[in-house]
This record gives structure tokens, sequence and C-alpha cells, in this order.
């Protein structure tokens, strides 16, 4: 997308969007692939076992996949919407805001299956519980969360969202989020025969899960992420990032604490586990979403109590996803002919507002 000064913003070819949604995928899964199989390959070369053999392939995975994402968004000359990675005073927050409202969702669903009885708690340990949750937390941030972010809802989904509307763009991004896991089964392969390692099975789905159900649980927590992401606050995508944390966290302690040492499980049904995960996803989007329509409604009405500002407004996306608040144009002045512009202050740097098309110009872009 390009945007001159004192017109509306040109939209790209949606070729090259779907392209470059694509090639953000297909960083990630070339990361997740490669550095599996390299930090496999490093761990038995170092002989470490244990956790360190845990953490080193996702310090590879967040290696290869962050710098190679950012230095892609900065080959863009014409850009509009930001990653979302936001200013670094902002990125604690935004990964807090993520986790508490995951975290508080399922604390309610799972709750609601413990009162029907559909769960069943073990004894709890405190000191394991706390201890898994850290060292789950930073293998989490640096193998899924923090590349898959960076590289789908950062990169892939702010390149569709430059050129289609938010539903699209939501969907396109997911589409793509669906295809990473098994192009990195493939990557992987390849890697692990170059370096004399051993293949993990290749396929769309993981081993031992049920294609249909893995497929659709990846799919609402791809939306939920979405939804994270674009929510309002500073660094979106760090509430994103907090999101996935939350949800990798919840899922490997109630489902899988047993074999992970969580010191804390839950006996669940098959058919209710499944029930249960897709039902906090969804509320949690829904808090999300709910967040982001009160923010519109808010903004819309203080826009128009303004004084001095204009009354009637049109909202485009860029300035919505963007956090930057609408893009505004004067009741009764869209379209004419106008060579006034004014100055207005933004959080995303300085911006002049054409009266002639209601197109903001940037002079300063953020990450």
């Amino acid at each position: 997308m390009t945007t001159t000064h004192g017109t509306t913003p040109t939209r790209g070819s949606a070729g090259r969007a779907w392209g470059r949604a694509l090639l953000g995928g297909a960083v990630m899964a070339c990361a997740l692939g490669a550095g599996n199989a390299l930090g496999e390959a490093l761990a038995r070369t170092l002989g470490v076992d244990g956790y360190l053999r845990q953490l080193l392939p996702a310090v590879l995975v967040s290696a290869l996949a962050v710098p190679a994402v950012l230095g892609l968004r900065a080959l863009r000359t014409t850009r509009v919407l930001p990653l979302g990675l936001g200013p670094r005073s902002a990125a604690s927050l935004g990964f807090l805001r993520g986790l508490a409202v995951t975290t508080s969702c399922a604390a309610v669903v799972l709750g609601a299956g413990t009162a029907l009885g559909w769960v069943r708690w073990s004894g709890l340990d405190p000191a394991a519980l706390a201890a898994f949750l850290v060292s789950n937390a930073l293998v989490a941030v640096l193998l899924e969360a923090l590349p898959e972010e960076a590289t789908l809802r950062g990169f892939a989904w702010v390149s569709l969202r430059d050129r289609f509307g938010g539903v699209v763009s939501a969907l396109g991004a997911t589409g793509v989020f669906l295809l990473v896991p098994a192009a990195s089964t493939v990557v992987q392969a390849g890697v692990s025969h170059l370096v004399g390692g051993s293949a993990a099975p290749m396929g769309l789905t993981p081993e031992g899960q049920d294609p249909l159900a893995y497929l659709v649980l990846l799919s609402v927590f791809g939306l939920t992420l979405v939804a994270a992401r674009t929510a309002p606050g500073a660094a979106p995508l760090w509430a994103a990032i907090g999101t996935h944390v939350a949800f990798l966290s919840v899922n490997r302690v109630v489902f899988e604490g047993v074999q992970r040492g969580a010191g804390w499980s839950a006996r669940v049904a098959p058919t209710h586990a499944a029930v249960l995960e897709l039902g906090y996803l969804a509320a949690t989007a829904t808090v999300f979403v709910a967040a982001r329509l009160v923010s519109s409604l808010v903004r819309a009405r203080a826009q128009r109590s303004r004084p001095g500002h204009p009354s009637a407004v049109t909202t485009h996306g860029a300035g919505d996803w963007a956090r930057i608040g609408p893009l505004l144009v004067p009741d009764g002045r869209e379209g004419r002919s106008s060579e006034i512009e004014r100055e207005w202050p933004s959080p995303a740097g300085r911006e002049w507002l054409s009266h002639d098309r209601g197109a903001r110009v940037f002079r300063r872009s953020e990450v």
C-alpha cells in the first residue's frame, strides 16, 4: 500500500499481499523446522540433556525467524500498519494483558467443567507447578509464541490487512497458520538428513492426533490470536504472545500435567477436553473483540464531542488496526478539492490530515 501527500491510500496488488503473507508463513516453517533439527544436532554434539536440550532449539527458532521477518518488514518502503511490537516499555504490559485475559477465561470455563463433573483434579504441588510454569514459559516464548506471532499475526496478517478487510485478513492469516506445522516437518526432515540426525515424521498433523480435531482447534486458536493482536492497547502483538503462552501453559498443565511433571493435572474425557479447550478460546476471543468494539465506540463518541472537531467521521481500517485512532473525514468535505491541511497529534508521530480526501500522511512509522 502506498500513501501520497494529500491523497487517499492506494491499495497494492492482492497477489502481492497474499505472497507476502505466505512468505511470512514460509519464514516460520523454515525457522521451526531448521531450528528443531539444528538444535537437536547441537545438543547431541555438546552432550547436553534435560531442559537445556529443549531450550537450544527454541533459541535457534527465534534467532532464525524474528530477525528475518524484521528484515523483510524493513525492506518495504511503502507501509501503513506496524507489526504491533510497539515500544519496548509497553511490551510487558501487552504480554500481561494477553496472559491475564486468557488465564481468566480458562479458569472460568474449567471451573464450570469442574462443577459439571467433567474435570477431576490431582493434588497440587505448588513448588513443582511454579517451576514448571517458569521453565515452560521460556521455551514456549522462544520456540512458538514470539516467532509465530512475529511472522504470522505480525508480518502475514499486516500484509493482508494493508490490502483487505479485517475478516479476510483474519481468515487468511489463520489459513497460513494451519500450513506452518506440516511445512515445518518437511524442512526439519531435510535439515536433519543434512546434519545426520533422525527426522521426525512428516505430516499435516502431529502423530497420534485426530486430524479433524487438531485442525479445528488450531483454527479457533489462530482466530483467537488475531483477536488478541487487534485488541486495544499498546504493543498488541505482545498481547497475542501472552495469549499464546497462556494457552500452551494451561493445556500442558491441565491435560499433560502428569507426563510433564507439572505438579498439577486433571483427568478429563477426550470429548469434554475438546469442548473445554474450544470454550475458553472462544471466551478469550469474545473478550478481546468486545474490548475492541467498546474502544471504538468510546473513541467515536469522544471525537464527536470534541470542540471544533468534525461532527461526522469516517473510520478507516488502517487507523483502527494501527491503534492510532480513526482516520477522520470532516462532514460534507469528503471528495471536495481543497488544499487545506491540518496537523494532528498522534502517538505514531506527526501526521497531516488532508481535508481533501481524509488521508493521513505518516512522517514516522513504528515497528
